[in-house]
This record gives C-alpha cells, sequence and structure tokens, in this order.
C-alpha cells in the first residue's frame, strides 16, 4: 500500500480588487494628496509669518535701544535749556558797571527766583525743615545732637546748617540738622 498523499493545493489565482475598490483608493490617495498641498501651503504661510513676527521683534528692540540711547545721551537738555536764563541775568548784571549795592541785591534776588523756578520745573524741589520738626533720616542727616530744652521732644529738629534737595521724590542732598537727644 501507497501511502495515501495529501492532494497539492493548486495555486488559485488573486481576487483582482473590484472597480469600486480601486476608485475607493485612488480617491482616498487624491483626498490624502490634497490635504498634504494645504497643510504644506500652511506651513509655508506660518513660517514666513514667523519669519515677519521675529524682524518685527528685532526692528522694535533696535528702536527701543536707540530711543533710550537717545534719552541717556540728552537727559540734561531740558535741565540745561532751564539755565540758560539764569546765565543771560547773571551776565546782565556783571555787565553793569556802575552798579548801587541795592540794584545789586535786586539783581541777586530775582536771579535767584529765576534759578528756584527751573529747579522746580525740573523736578528738584527744596528740603527746608522747620525747627521743631520730627527729624526725618530719610530727608535730614544729623550734624550735632544738644540737650533738649524743657518741653521739646527727643529727635526734633533744633536748627537747619543747610537745605537739602530732593529730585523727583529722591534725596540728591539731605537737609544738615542739630537734632535734640533725649534725655
Amino acid at each position: 500500500m501507497e501511502p495515501a498523499t495529501a492532494p497539492q493545493a493548486t495555486p488559485q489565482p488573486a481576487e483582482a480588487p473590484a472597480p469600486q475598490e480601486i476608485s475607493n483608493e485612488a480617491e482616498s490617495l487624491n483626498l490624502a494628496q490634497a490635504e498634504l498641498a494645504d497643510l504644506k501651503a500652511k506651513n509655508g504661510q506660518l513660517a514666513e509669518q514667523y519669519l515677519r513676527a521675529q524682524a518685527d521683534v528685532q526692528n522694535t528692540r533696535r528702536r527701543a535701544e536707540e530711543e533710550v540711547s537717545k534719552a541717556r545721551k540728552f537727559a540734561v537738555e531740558g535741565f540745561a535749556e532751564a539755565m540758560l536764563p539764569v546765565i543771560d541775568s547773571l551776565e546782565a548784571g556783571l555787565g553793569v558797571k556802575e552798579a548801587t549795592p541795592e540794584q545789586i541785591r535786586e539783581g541777586a534776588e530775582a536771579t535767584l527766583r529765576q534759578l528756584i523756578s527751573a529747579l522746580e520745573r525740573n523736578k528738584v524741589v527744596e528740603i527746608n525743615p522747620q525747627p521743631g520738626s520730627k527729624f526725618d533720616p530719610h530727608r535730614h542727616q544729623a550734624i550735632s545732637m544738644v540737650p533738649a530744652d524743657s518741653g521739646q521732644e527727643a529727635n526734633t529738629i533744633v536748627s537747619v546748617l543747610q537745605k537739602g534737595y530732593l529730585i523727583a521724590d529722591r534725596v540728591l542732598r539731605p537737609a544738615l540738622v542739630t537734632v535734640s537727644a533725649p534725655k
């Protein structure tokens, strides 16, 4: 007896895709290619927008740096402009050869008023504490301490030796004062 052999499978031809399936695959491929082209176009637009934004930021930064540089360079321009009339007044006063002491004093007082006005326009104001007012270490500098009189509180201003000045609420020079000492 001969061994039984299994029947050999004969290769069957592969099923050809139906025309409907080919059409769907082609349609899907076309849609994917169209979507890819759309995404590439959007990517290009976004890249261009990004580059423009970067250029705008760099231009803004450069302009800001130029403005800061100019502000530093010409910061004293307004102050110098305010001082020019004071210089003119002093020169005019010195130009008078035979002025009386009263005229010299009057001219000096007028020039001082001009100078104070120019300083105030540039936010420079004086610190001139009154005797008896409270000592403020942020605005005053105690030069000496004297024993307090009867009825006088400790750490109050007894006398002002030199006025101080503020510039825009910042101490330019503290007022020099004598302060009463605690008992």
